[in-house]
């Protein structure tokens, strides 16, 4: 292990496990998941829609939409739940799917297609939905569109089959040389690989920090590195020019624990797309949630004085992202400066994007 923070998040992934419960998935579009050549434009009434699949195979579903009078809830063409404007609903005994989708259609307004945010791999813990969050301005981010992920080198068979079925045409791979050499892709038959390493040419994190506070420095500098760094310029452009351009959907990124490089690709995307900057932190957060058994893992096999210095490394923290939002306000002035400057996004592209993936 010669750098702190790769070191952190390869050991990270050497123990992976199934998390019991996955945190909430929110909305994605009405129709179908990839393709938004027909939603219906009119306002969207949701506030708030989720689904929570439990370990049990049940589904729970939540949904706050004011104004409208009842909301019926589909899965595979049948009605499963409804309510009014307001309620929540346990739905069991559907069949097995790829994913489980759910129609939450309004008495008034435009309807919402949602899915449990948790893709269940085998040989991932950290597999989830980058989209199926609501905007400032009442859009959705649509679903089945973008995912996000920790390292691919353990998928199976059935892992590859399941991505194929799902649409998984691009694949971005945010991992250094070293990483990428000890453990290889696989990647669904017919997708395009692409190399965006976030930490080409990188001299930093040379050295394993040795105390707690070390450790959380490194991932500080290690954030900024992702937004002002050559490196982290150049990759992150490459993704979001790989999206934009990726009209044939669905497009993966990831790295090693689908955390921190990852994490920061994703909050990049959910701000540039309107997203409120507390759920995009939410949406950081929760690889602490779908990691928790991994992490766990790694930490009852280390000493305690290891592992109070190595947890820092293994988490995903407020401070951590917040350090990349500072590092865009000091070497940019402004978010959309960034996407501009940056990563080469001028306003025609990002309005593309935006009207590429939001809903409503």
């Amino acid at each position: 292990m010669k750098k702190a923070l790769l070191a952190a998040t390869v050991v990270a992934t050497t123990l992976t496990a199934s998390l019991v419960a996955a945190p909430a998935a929110t909305a994605a579009a009405w129709d179908s998941p990839r393709d938004g050549r027909h939603q219906n434009r009119s306002a969207i009434p949701f506030t708030e829609a989720s689904v929570t699949a439990g370990a049990d195979g049940a589904f729970t579903l939540r949904w706050n939409a004011p104004g409208t009078g009842r909301v019926e809830i589909r899965a595979n063409g049948k009605v499963v739940a409804k309510g009014g404007s307001r309620g929540r609903a346990v739905v069991t005994g559907l069949p097995a799917a790829d994913r489980q989708w759910f129609d939450f259609k309004p008495q008034h307004g435009q309807g919402l297609r949602l899915a449990d945010r948790l893709v269940r791999l085998e040989g991932t813990a950290n597999f989830r939905d980058a989209g199926g969050y609501r905007t400032t301005d009442g859009q959705w981010v649509k679903m089945g569109e973008i995912y996000r992920s920790d390292a691919l080198a353990k998928l199976t068979d059935n892992d590859l089959a399941k991505l194929r079925r799902l649409g998984v045409r691009t694949v971005f791979d945010l991992r250094t040389t070293d990483e990428r050499t000890k453990d290889v892709d696989r990647v669904p038959a017919g997708a395009t690989y692409v190399v965006a390493d976030v930490f080409a040419g990188s001299g930093s994190f040379q050295a394993l920090p040795k105390t707690p506070e070390e450790a959380v420095k490194a991932m500080i500098d290690a954030e900024k590195s992702m937004v002002s760094g050559e490196g982290g310029r150049k990759a992150y452009g490459r993704v979001f020019q790989g999206i934009g351009t990726a009209r044939a959907r669905a497009v993966l990124f990831h790295c090693t624990a689908g955390k921190d490089r990852t994490g920061w690709a994703n909050a990049a995307l959910l701000t540039a797309l309107g997203v409120p900057r507390e759920t995009v932190l939410a949406d950081y957060l929760a690889s602490n949630d779908y990691r928790k058994a991994a992490n766990d893992a790694v930490l009852s096999h280390l000493p305690p004085q290891q592992a109070a210095v190595y947890k820092p490394l293994l988490d995903v923290r407020p401070e951590y992202l917040n350090a990349g939002y500072d590092e865009v306000e000091a070497a940019y002035g402004s978010f959309d400066r960034y996407l501009d400057k940056g990563l080469g996004i001028d306003r025609r592209e990002l309005r593309e994007l935006r009207e590429d993936l939001l809903v409503g």
